[in-house]
């Protein structure tokens, strides 16, 4: 829920480093996954709420992390992102932005919430008619119910609340 508070303080994910970002036992560095957030800041236990609003990147790992990385992009697939791929390639900075997907489907995504969490295929034509005005072909609309519309309620709210972003990006 937005209610949940999660710590936005400095993290490493890998258990191999340690809490500053250094291999343990002559690790590869490499692996280590320290993420901050845009400004470098911390702002310590947060609801999702103000995380979400403030765009703040440690509480978005920490909620794929808690998520899984596997059910997070299940749930992408549901909602039309299949250019994901093979999942085997992220982690956690999936959340991020590490992955590619195309802007017609993270477009038709987002309208997922839009229209209540009904999942709606793209569709570019959606009548051809001849000259006489005879339809030749319709589109047929292939809804699926994804999201419960309680929660693309709570999503709206979350998005539309101006006071959560106020601390990042101030008033209006």
């Amino acid at each position: 829920t937005p209610d949940i508070v999660l710590c936005d303080l400095p993290t490493q994910f890998f258990t191999y480093c340690d809490a500053y970002g250094n291999p343990l036992s002559g690790g590869d560095k490499k692996k280590c996954y320290m993420p901050v957030n845009y400004d470098g800041e911390y702002r310590g236990p947060i609801s999702l709420r103000s995380a979400l609003q403030q765009s703040l990147n440690i509480p978005a790992v920490k909620t794929l992390y808690l998520v899984g990385v596997q059910n997070a992009i299940n749930f992408a697939k549901s909602l039309g992102l299949t250019t994901l791929g093979d999942s085997s390639r992220f982690g956690l900075s999936l959340v991020l932005g590490g992955g590619e997907v195309t802007l017609l489907e993270l477009t038709n995504t987002y309208a997922v919430f839009a229209n209540n969490g009904v999942y709606n295929p793209p569709a570019m034509i959606l009548e051809v008619k001849d000259l006489g005005g005879n339809v030749l072909e319709k589109y047929t609309p292939q809804e699926k119910d994804v999201v419960p519309k309680e929660y693309t309620d709570i999503l709206s709210d979350v998005l539309t609340d101006n006071n959560a972003r106020i601390p990042s990006f101030g008033a209006n």
